[in-house]
C-alpha cells in the first residue's frame, strides 16, 4: 500500500469534508469515529484543548476507503483495515513519531494493529475492552410492559443523572470517567453531551436511565443504560432503552446502535428481544512503552 495514499491533516473541518460521506455510508459500523470526531470538532471550536488531534484518510481510485484519528489524549481510532493495510499504517505512524496510548477498532483491525504496533514500536499491547455492536432493526417494546412511563430528563434531574453515571462507571470499571465526574468536569466526560431518558414509576420515581448521543451522520448510539442493582429484574432497562431508541428515530436517526458486554448474556438477550441485531465485534488495546518513555 503506497503510504502517499494516506492524507493527513490537523484541521477537523477539512477532515470532515474529505471523509464525512465515507463515515456516514456505514454509520452503524463507524459510530465511534462519528461521535469522537464531532466531539473533537466542538472542543476545538471552543479552544478547549491546546493540543491538536491528527486525522488521516486512505484513498484508492479517488475514493476514501478508511480513516484514522489520534486524539490529544492518545486515543487512536480506526475503521476496518486489511492486515496489510494495518501493518503499513503502524509502520507509517511509528516513522512519524506518534505514540498512541490505546487503539479502538473492530476486532480484526484492533488485533492486527496491536500486533503490528508492537513490532514497529516495541510497545506491549494489552486488551482492555471487547464488545458486541448491535444495530436496531424493528423496535419491539417488551411484553409485558413494566409499570410506569418514560420521560426525557430535565435540569432538575442533573444530580441524579450524574450520580447514576458515576455508579455505572464503578460497575464497569471506567476509572477515567469517575475521575472526571469527581473533579466536576462533567462536560469533559463522555456523558456531558448525552440526552438522557428516565423510566419512572407512576408515582414519578426514576428507576432506570438510558442516554443517547445526538444524531451524527444519521447515527445515534444508546449509551449508557443503567438500572441500580436493587431495582433490576423488573424490565425497566428494556423499557427505557425502547423509549430512548424511539426518541432517536423521531430525531431522524437512520442507524440506532449500542454496545454490549459479551460476557453478559442477560443484556445481550434483552437487546435482541427489543429489536437489536448483532453487527460486529470491537476491541481496545492499551500500549505500554516501558520506563524510558514514561519518565
Amino acid at each position: 500500500m503506497p503510504l502517499d495514499d494516506w492524507h493527513l491533516t490537523q484541521d477537523v473541518d477539512d477532515f470532515r469534508a474529505q471523509a464525512g460521506d465515507f463515515l456516514s455510508s456505514r454509520a452503524a459500523l463507524h459510530n465511534t469515529p462519528l461521535t469522537d470526531i464531532e466531539k473533537l470538532r466542538m472542543q476545538r471550536a471552543a479552544d478547549h484543548d491546546e493540543q491538536t488531534a491528527v486525522f488521516g484518510w486512505l484513498t484508492s481510485q479517488g475514493e476514501v476507503r478508511a480513516i484514522f484519528y489520534l486524539t490529544p489524549r492518545g486515543r487512536l481510532g480506526l475503521t476496518p483495515l486489511s492486515v496489510a493495510q494495518t501493518d503499513a499504517l503502524a509502520a507509517y505512524l511509528a516513522d512519524l513519531g506518534y505514540s498512541p496510548a490505546h487503539v479502538i477498532a473492530d476486532q480484526d483491525t484492533a488485533d492486527a494493529f496491536a500486533a503490528s504496533w508492537q513490532q514497529h514500536s516495541g510497545a506491549a499491547p494489552e486488551r482492555f475492552w471487547r464488545t458486541h455492536l448491535y444495530r436496531l432493526g424493528t423496535l419491539t417494546p417488551p411484553q409485558p410492559r413494566p409499570k410506569g412511563q418514560g420521560r426525557p430528563t430535565e435540569s432538575k434531574d442533573r444530580e441524579q443523572v450524574v450520580r447514576w453515571c458515576r455508579e455505572f462507571c464503578v460497575d464497569v470499571g471506567e476509572q477515567h470517567s469517575i475521575e472526571l465526574i469527581d473533579a466536576g468536569a462533567w462536560d469533559d466526560s463522555r456523558f456531558g453531551d448525552r440526552h438522557f431518558t428516565f423510566w419512572e414509576t407512576h408515582e414519578g420515581t426514576p428507576v432506570s436511565m438510558a442516554a443517547a448521543t445526538s444524531v451524527t451522520g444519521g447515527m445515534v448510539r444508546i449509551d449508557p443504560v443503567y438500572t441500580p442493582a436493587h431495582l433490576r429484574g423488573h424490565g425497566y432497562a428494556g423499557a427505557v432503552t425502547v423509549e430512548a431508541s424511539r426518541s432517536a428515530l423521531a430525531a431522524g436517526a437512520t442507524d440506532v446502535v449500542l454496545f454490549t458486554d459479551p460476557d453478559n448474556p442477560t443484556s445481550n438477550a434483552l437487546y435482541q428481544r427489543i429489536g437489536y441485531v448483532h453487527v460486529a465485534d470491537f476491541a481496545g488495546y492499551k500500549f505500554s512503552y516501558g520506563p524510558s518513555e514514561v519518565e
